[in-house]
This record gives structure tokens, C-alpha cells and sequence, in this order.
């Protein structure tokens, strides 16, 4: 069979000869991916050609497929590496791998020693890995190895910007197999709920088109759904059901791909993995659900997270082409055709959505900090600190920034650093039971849907065959084995020397001291980097005092505890005593209106230990209490009559002099308690407060000279010229001196304070005690104002005097009786 790229193999073989480097855009089906590599063979290059894959499963078909064009097994001519596998010999000159396999090759050899070309199959997938492996590649070309040659293809991304970083590479563009695909929009079911939809459309497609379907979900779990839903409607006779995701091992992936028996049909219901890079035999009907699962890292607790999101327009049309590889298709859409111009035009390249730490951790081996690199998009600024910050807090990078040993060692691992870091950071009798908890949280969870609880000893016990065997799932199973298997021969632990399951939260706090949690009630847990986090209700973990949690996840109600195990105080104190910090904790408790004192363990916001101080330091608690008096407001404190007025008397006078008179405002008085502190001194509660004498507390905010001008310039009364001692009032904006009428008979002119500067206003009262007459000027209301007063009130109140003359009669407080 001729394939749409094979017309242009002499140009792409040139262009690599003359420039060493291309960009080759070809969609679906053309044939890039087996066709180039044989093409580059037959050329004679000189050199073994490495093309990278994304996924494992792409490199080992991708491998099967060109051995078998030769003729030959896979480890013969051509041969591939990935993770668990590798089949590869002296003679392979065409080798697959996935990037991180590529990227221990790469630091462990930068001249990449024997390798003639590096091929990026898939690129428009932006993986991390595949963004750093390019910039490695480029970097070691220009500095070590100029003859060695680049080629990127990619079915879907804008190739332009990936020409400009290989240095204005040329382009090649190859237009694919014209088999037509027909488009249907079945619309968003109105519930939300995909699996349904998913299970309808497909029924749909069985009954009235012909040839196998591929249906795209989000990951594994809508998967399980719905199969099992598809399952209970039944299937039509002659059709066969298979599941295809990165979760499962590889006999399995292998059996999903492989084409229907003669005179059957095949549905497969398949995650992303399948969008590139695999031909399923049989295809001619894809049912795409138009989401897709995507890391998303959050700088502010250092965790990320798998969320859903619709598919770019890139991505659902890579999907509609696995309709049209062999011949003309259907693509049923469950989304509306308005929908779909409004979504992104390219999915989110990972390097500005993922966790950075294993990126950081590389380009630290590298020796940059990734500035100089080539890479299409620089890492998020605050993600990358992140990363960096950790790989500190692992010890993988020292203080100058570097790589250290133990860096390096986390690398060679090609485990996250965290669980490299969980596995050599363990005691020898620990290390293997290390290796099974990286294998667990490396690949799926071992145990079935419904029956699953967040305890990871459950999987520890399945992993090692052991109580809880029976409800693992049997693929991941053996894969987890193997995998644990491999850490404990990279790390030389004894496989039979495996500490208990309960040991499991000490190892998992190794790899993730920032998730320590302590109970809080209700499976409510929080973590020492200061989050909430909450276990399934009825999860039997709940009653834990502490727990070192492997897997949150986040959902609308905060975040899920999935994987965590238990951990002891005493375990927590002895794996991060140097973290630990005792300190007295003095604080206010609103509840008992009281300073509380305690001596506290902490760990981050986890507190480890509180038990009451017996004498704690009294300056300490005294600045606790006026902090409490200042978030309560003044008003807590005790104020007599006299303070409050001794209070008005000092304001008055700085406002008129400010820089002579303190500032004895609400505002200034609680911007700076420390005029308070030295009268608190043995008191802790606010009740203790009433031994307090603000009066005199506010008389030792002045020296001697003040206090002797205070009774001067405002003093406290003024006599009235029946001789009595009239209290002014200096709570407003000027003073104020209140009197009734008749006890002002002879004061001629206004009373004035402050040295003569500032007049009293006087309130002329009634014999009732109600104002007459408010008057800055009493001279003038005698001569003016008062006929008037007193031809009103003299009736009213006959048996006061009301004198022609106020200013020749005695003053009295008493009746006309009573003054005769």
C-alpha cells in the first residue's frame, strides 16, 4: 500500500542531508511515523536513529509495524526502550523510545554517542518531557555534535514557530490520504453526564453504520462507566468490546489494537492514548466525547491535579482522523457545532500546566536554569520556583543551585524526585517497602471501583498477595510488581526484607512532608503546608490522629484524601525533628476574653503538642492583651467620668497646640498601644482591666510642666457667679459651660479658657434645665437678647426672678422665696 508521505521521502532525506534539521507536517494516516525512519535507514545516515514517542504503547507498534515491513522481529534492525521493556541488540540501528527514557540517555551521554538522528514523532502533543528533550537535543547539536540531525513531525501544530526554534528549518508538508470523514454534532447531553451519551451514541452507531468504532473519553474511569453500561444494555451479536488506556500493561494495549476476528466488529472505548501514532484495524466510526484530561499544577499548594476540559480543536480533529486511515468515515461529536469554534485552537502546551519539579530537576543536571534553552514556551515563573524550592527541600539542588549527588541519584531513579527521594531517603529496613509504595502511586490504583478506601496498606497488602489479593486488579497488579521490583534492583534492597504495611505512612511522609495531616474531626484532616483535606465519608481512616497523604484530589467541595496512610507522633518527630519548632504560643482567646499561654510542637500548621505554660513571660502576654484591647476597641477599657473628661481637656488643647499636647484620639490611641503596657503588667483577662485607673494612666502620658499648664489653660471648671463650680465640657468642637439663667445675673463677659484665646460657649438654661440661649458672647445677649427671654419665660416659671436688669441682680439657683 502507497501511503501519502512516501512521495516525499527523497525531499525529507535531503533536506536532513543538507540541513540537519526539518519540521514535517503530515496528518493522520500519511504514513510519517514508520515510512521516515526506514526511509533514513535506506539512506545510509551512518547511525542508529532514535524516534521518540509520547506514549509506550506508540513506540512498541510503531516498532512491530517497521520490523514487520523489514521482515524481521522487533530487536533486530528495529527496536524500542520504554518503561519495563525494552527489546533491543547489537544490530538495531532504528530504536523507539519514550522522552524520559530518551532523557537519562541524553544527560548520561549529551554527544549522544552513535546516534546519527533524533526524530520528535507526535510533537504537536507538547509533553514536558518532549519540549526539554528538544531543547537538550538542539543545545548538544550546536555545542558537541553538529552532524547530528533533528527532524520534528507533528499532524496538528503550528509548524512554524517549532521551524523558527530549530534555526528557520526547512519545512516539509505532505497532505495526507484524502478518505473522506463526514462531521455530525450530536450536542452536550443536557445532564452533563458523558458515559450516558457516550453509551447512546455508540448503540446508535452499531445499529446503522458499518465497521468498528473508536470512542475517546476523558481517562480511565468514564471508561469503566461506560463499559459497564454498554455491557448491561447488551451488545449486538458479532460485536466485541475492548478498552484501551495508559493504565493498563502491555498485552493488554496490544489486544485492544489488534483488528476484529473475520466477520466481527470491535468498539473501543479509549483515552487519549489513541489519538496518535496507532492504526486500529477495522475503524471507520469515531464517537469523540470532546474532553480531555490535562494536569494542572496550582504554585499556591504545590499539588496538581488531573482536570477535565474540552478537547482543542486540534485534538478532536487528530481524533476525527482515526475515522479516515483506511478509508472514508463518521465522526459523531457529543458537543454542538456553535460549541466548537469557541474552543482553544491547540491544547495547553504541559510546561504551563504541570508540576515543574522533574523539569527543574533535569535542567539543574543540565547545568542551566533553562534561560538559555531552546524551548517554545518559558516554564510559569512561579511554578519553576515552586519546583526549585522542593528540589531544596529534597536536597537535590544545593545552595548554589546546582545538581547535587543526590539529585543525580533521584534522576537516574525516573521517578517525580518526591518518590525517588522516598525511596534512598529510607532506612535499609524500609527501602523495599519504599519501592512497593513508588510502584503503587506510579501506576493505577490496584483495587476495584466501589470497593475502593483511601488506606494505602490495602494496597500494599494486594500488592503482596496478601489479605486483600483478591480485589486487586490483575494487569496493574503485575505491573506494580514489576515495577517494584525494578526500584529494589536499582537500589539494591532485599525484596524479602519488607517492613510491615504499617510502616507505609513513615515512607510516604518522606516523600511528601508538606501532606502530614492531622485529624480534626469528621475526616477532616489538615496538612502541614497549611490546606484542608477530607477522606469519603465512612472512610475508616477517619478516626486516625495523623495521616501522611500520597494522592489528593480537588473537587468543588476542597480536596479528597484518595491514597494517604497512618502515621505515629513519635514517627513524625523522629523523621522531621530538625523541621519541628517549640515556641511559646501566647495568644487571646476571644471565648474566655483571657490570654491563653501554651508551649507548643509544631510542624507547619500541624500542632504536634499543647500543653499550658506555667509561667509565661509577662511582657509577652501583656502585648497579647493589649492587642486584644486594640481589635476590641477602647472601649473595653475602664473609663470614669473623670478620665473621660481629663481625655477631652488634653485633646482640646492639641488641637489647638499639636505638637505640644499629646493625641489622645481613638485612632492615635490604638495605633501604638505601648502607653498601655507598662499598666498591664500582671493582668491577663479583659476583666482584669477594671484595676485599671485611665484617669491616672492618662495623666502620666504628660510631664510635670503639662500637668501644671493643664488646670491653666483647661481647667476642669469654672466658677459661676453664685460660686459655684460649673463643669466644662470639652467633648466638641469648642468648650462648653452649662448654666441656668438666673446663676449668671452679673457676668458680664463671656468666660474664656486657654489663656483668653478660646471663648465658652455658654448654655443659658431654664429653671427645667432646658437651653434658653447658646451664646459665644453673654455681654451681648444681656443687652439684646434677654427682654425677649424674659417676657416669655417669666410666666411660665413666675416663681423665678426674672430682673429689668440681669447684670445689676443677684445671681441665685434657687426661688424667688427661697432668694428673699
Amino acid at each position: 500500500m502507497t501511503l501519502p508521505i512516501e512521495p516525499l521521502l527523497p525531499e525529507i532525506v535531503a533536506a536532513l542531508r543538507d540541513h540537519g534539521r526539518l519540521v514535517l507536517q503530515a496528518p493522520p494516516g500519511a504514513g510519517k511515523t514508520t515510512r521516515v525512519p526506514l526511509a533514513l535507514l535506506q539512506a545510509g545516515l551512518g547511525g542508529t536513529i532514535l524516534v521518540l514517542q509520547p506514549r509506550r504503547i506508540a513506540a512498541r507498534m510503531a516498532a512491530k509495524r517497521m520490523a514487520a515491513t523489514l521482515g524481521e522481529g522487533v530487536g533486530q534492525t528495529v527496536g524500542y526502550r520504554v518503561r519495563l521493556d525494552a527489546k533491543v541488540g547489537r544490530e538495531t540501528r532504528i530504536e523507539l523510545a519514550t522522552h524520559g527514557i530518551f532523557l537519562r540517555r541524553i544527560q548520561d551521554d549529551p554527544a549522544l554517542d552513535g546516534v546519527a538522528c533524533v526524530i520528535f514523532d507526535e510533537f504537536h502533543e507538547r509533553s514536558l518531557d518532549s519540549d526539554l528533550a528538544l531543547a537538550l537535543v538542539l543545545e548538544a547539536r550546536a555545542a558537541l555534535v553538529p552532524e547530528l540531525k533533528v527532524l520534528v513531525m507533528s499532524a496538528t501544530l503550528d509548524a512554524g514557530p517549532v521551524a523558527a526554534l530549530l534555526d528557520d528549518a526547512p519545512l516539509v508538508t505532505s497532505e495526507g490520504r484524502a478518505f473522506p470523514v463526514e462531521t455530525r454534532y450530536l450536542g452536550r447531553p443536557a445532564d452533563g453526564r458523558i458515559e450516558p451519551a457516550m453509551a447512546r451514541a455508540i448503540q446508535g452507531a452499531l445499529a446503522r453504520e458499518d465497521g468498528s468504532i473508536l470512542a475517546f473519553l476523558p481517562g480511565a474511569a468514564e471508561i469503566r462507566r461506560t463499559k459497564a453500561l454498554l455491557e448491561e444494555a447488551g451488545l449486538a451479536p458479532g460485536v466485541d468490546l475492548a478498552v484501551l488506556h495508559g493504565e493498563l500493561d502491555g498485552a493488554s494495549q496490544d489486544a485492544a489494537i489488534a483488528p476484529a476476528p473475520v466477520g466481527r466488529r470491535k468498539v473501543v472505548l479509549a483515552s487519549a492514548i489513541a489519538e496518535t501514532s496507532i492504526t486500529i484495524e477495522g475503524v471507520r466510526v469515531v464517537v469523540d466525547s470532546g474532553l480531555a484530561r490535562v494536569p494542572a499544577f496550582d504554585p499556591a499548594s504545590g499539588m496538581t491535579r488531573l482536570v477535565t476540559v474540552p478537547a482543542s480543536r486540534a485534538t478532536a480533529e487528530q481524533r476525527r482522523g482515526r475515522a479516515g486511515r483506511l478509508g472514508p468515515g463518521l465522526a459523531l461529536r457529543l458537543w454542538d457545532e456553535a460549541e466548537d469554534r469557541g474552543r482553544p485552537s491547540q491544547p495547553v502546551p504541559e510546561i504551563r500546566a504541570a508540576d515543574l519539579a522533574p523539569f527543574a530537576l533535569e535542567l539543574a543536571l543540565w547545568g542551566t536554569d533553562g534561560r538559555d534553552l531552546a524551548l517554545l514556551d518559558p516554564p510559569p515563573d512561579a511554578a519553576f520556583l515552586q519546583a526549585r524550592t522542593l528540589l531544596h527541600e529534597l536536597g537535590a539542588l544545593g545552595a548554589d543551585g546546582r545538581a547535587t549527588a543526590h539529585g543525580a541519584a533521584l534522576a537516574r531513579l525516573g521517578l517525580h524526585p518526591r518518590l525517588a527521594h522516598m525511596i534512598l531517603a529510607a532506612p535499609p529496613a524500609q527501602r523495599m517497602l519504599a519501592c512497593e509504595v513508588a510502584a503503587l502511586l506510579t501506576g493505577r490504583d490496584l483495587l476495584r471501583g466501589t470497593e475502593r478506601d483511601a488506606d494505602l496498606r490495602g494496597r500494599l497488602a494486594a500488592l503482596r498477595g496478601e489479605a486483600w489479593g483478591p480485589r486487586a486488579e490483575r494487569g496493574p497488579l503485575m505491573e506494580a510488581r514489576q515495577l517494584a521490583r525494578s526500584f529494589a534492583q536499582s537500589v539494591r534492597a532485599r525484596p524479602d526484607a519488607r517492613a510491615d504495611e504499617d510502616q507505609a505512612g513513615e515512607v510516604v511522609a518522606l516523600a511528601y512532608p508538606d501532606r502530614v495531616a492531622q485529624g480534626r474531626g469528621n475526616g477532616q484532616f489538615r496538612m502541614a503546608e497549611g490546606g484542608a483535606a477530607g477522606l469519603a465519608p465512612g472512610d475508616a481512616l477517619a478516626a486516625a490522629p495523623f495521616l501522611a497523604i500520597a494522592h489528593l484530589g480537588g473537587s468543588s467541595q476542597g480536596q479528597r484524601i484518595h491514597l494517604a496512610a497512618p502515621i505515629g507522633r513519635d514517627a513524625i518527630a523522629r523523621l522531621f525533628g530538625e523541621r519541628i519548632v517549640r515556641d511559646a504560643r501566647i495568644v487571646f482567646d476571644p471565648a474566655a476574653q483571657a490570654v491563653a499561654a501554651s508551649e507548643q510542637r509544631t510542624l507547619g500548621a500541624l500542632v504536634l503538642e499543647d500543653r499550658p505554660m506555667a509561667r509565661p513571660d509577662a511582657a509577652a502576654v501583656a502585648a497579647v492583651l493589649a492587642d486584644a484591647v486594640r481589635r476590641a476597641g477602647l472601649h473595653v477599657l475602664p473609663w470614669t467620668e473623670g478620665a473621660r473628661r481629663l481625655r477631652a481637656r488634653i485633646g482640646f488643647l492639641h488641637r489647638l497646640w499639636p505638637d505640644a499636647w499629646p493625641d489622645l484620639s481613638d485612632a492615635a490611641l490604638e495605633r501604638d498601644l505601648d502607653w498601655l503596657l507598662p499598666y498591664l503588667d500582671g493582668l491577663s483577662r479583659f476583666s482584669h482591666l477594671a484595676r485599671l485607673d485611665m484617669a491616672q494612666v492618662l495623666r502620666d502620658r504628660l510631664d510635670h510642666q503639662a500637668l501644671r499648664q493643664l488646670d491653666r489653660l483647661a481647667p476642669e471648671a469654672l466658677t459661676t457667679p453664685t460660686g459655684r463650680q460649673a463643669l466644662i465640657d470639652y467633648t466638641g468642637d469648642a468648650p462648653v459651660l452649662a448654666a441656668k439663667l438666673q446663676e449668671m445675673f452679673g457676668q458680664r463677659e463671656t468666660p474664656r479658657v486657654a489663656d483668653g484665646q478660646v471663648a465658652v460657649i455658654v448654655h443659658l438654661l431654664s429653671p427645667a434645665g432646658r437651653p434658653l440661649q447658646v451664646t459665644r458672647d453673654l455681654a451681648g445677649f444681656w443687652r439684646t437678647g434677654y427682654a425677649a427671654v424674659r417676657a416669655e419665660m417669666r410666666g411660665r416659671y413666675p416663681r423665678h426672678p426674672w430682673p429689668e436688669d440681669p447684670l445689676s441682680a443677684t445671681p441665685t439657683r434657687a426661688t424667688k422665696a427661697r432668694s428673699g
